[in-house]
């Protein structure tokens, strides 16, 4: 098996590449459009695929993960998947405990409390021994999806991940985390070079299993200032999209595109446009035409509709998403949600926003 997860060859043709233009800034016919947390809770056939297993005992599932990643899919002409897992296998891989806990969600059962405890993490990581579930997961999705579309892998960054770390789970101040950046700013460094040195490894991993594209998520930069982000989060960014690259290169392996996602960060857009990544994500609190002002014409922009917007009627789906193709432009873009699908969402209305971007951006581009 193991030979295989490193150069499975003999994938299927890519019948739609528009994803993978956009991102690289080449044309398209349409804009391509996927959603943040498409494979979701939103879809009954999700809620019952999942119905007798634990959430990570499902990510450990390489023909589980492989099925609900593909389950949007037949429903939606999206122009993307993505493999369905979970950022906190990370942590995991550094020999942590997560459970997910109903009601509450993710939970470690003992975070890091003191400097002393990062001791207890693995300090060398074998990312094909402790990930290698994920792996295989990509090269069935991959295998499974028969070049309909493109396979995105992705990582959590850095900072997302040592804030759960020591938050124990979700948290709305992430003032456990951040008292560690300023009483212990020296061990927070460690921790995050330990947890790029992973995210590195894993990302590269994903792409020898067949991932044609990669999203780093920093879901928690909002909670940073500009001051701190650039401290403790920027550096490891940057770090990450030169070190997976030039590993790409060492080892012969596609140079897929990479995306950035920091959720919040607007004051960060002008440096993430330079952290070496094609793709900056944006979340809905900005407008198009500011993020196209400060992060330039050569990088792709991705993102940005308020994933409440599906909560309207279908028609002014339509209206918002012709809105958001003309702030952004049909060209070098890629439509998506400012964050994830919510569980209580319409998937019909999931199917008018995949529509109206297909239909208004083909408008566009003929007129």
């Amino acid at each position: 098996l193991c030979s295989c997860i490193h150069s499975p060859k003999g994938f299927p043709k890519l019948k739609n590449d528009t994803f993978l233009r956009a991102a690289r800034g080449e044309e398209t016919e349409h804009t391509p459009v996927w959603c943040m947390r498409q494979a979701g809770r939103y879809l009954p056939e999700f809620r019952e695929t999942r119905a007798a297993q634990d959430f990570f005992a499902t990510c450990r599932s390489p023909k589980l993960c492989c099925e609900l990643t593909l389950q949007p899919l037949r429903r939606f002409p999206l122009d993307a998947a993505i493999i369905f897992s979970d950022i906190l296998v990370v942590p995991q891989a550094l020999g942590m405990e997560v459970v997910m806990v109903p009601g509450k969600g993710p939970t470690f059962t003992e975070p890091l409390k003191e400097v002393e405890d990062l001791l207890k993490l693995r300090q060398k990581v074998d990312v094909t021994a402790e990930l290698g579930y994920v792996f295989q997961a990509i090269t069935l999705t991959r295998h499974s999806l028969e070049g309909r579309v493109p396979l995105i892998g992705f990582s959590g960054a850095p900072w997302t991940l040592m804030s759960y770390m020591i938050e124990g789970g979700g948290s709305t101040t992430m003032s456990k985390a951040k008292s560690w950046l300023y009483r212990h700013p020296e061990a927070s460094h460690r921790l995050l070079r330990l947890l790029a040195d992973v995210v590195t490894d894993y990302l590269v991993g994903q792409v020898a299993a067949g991932a044609q594209a990669l999203q780093l998520f920093e879901s928690h930069a909002g909670h940073l200032g500009p001051e701190q982000f650039q401290d403790f989060a920027l550096p490891y960014i940057r770090d990450i999209a030169q070190a997976v690259k030039s590993k790409l290169k060492e080892e012969a392996l596609p140079l897929v595109p990479m995306i950035i996602f920091a959720k919040d960060a607007h004051y960060a857009l002008r440096d993430l446009a330079h952290a070496g990544y094609e793709v900056v994500g944006l979340d809905w609190t900005i407008r198009p035409q500011e993020a196209r002002a400060q992060i330039g014409k050569d990088v792709t922009l991705q993102g940005n509709l308020d994933p409440c917007a599906l909560y309207a009627p279908k028609e002014k789906i339509g209206e918002l998403v012709r809105k958001m193709l003309e702030g952004f432009g049909t060209q070098r873009y890629i439509a998506n949600l400012g964050h994830g699908l919510y569980p209580d969402m319409n998937p019909e209305h999931v199917g008018a926003f995949v529509e109206a971007v297909h239909a208004h951006s083909r408008h566009i581009n003929k007129h």
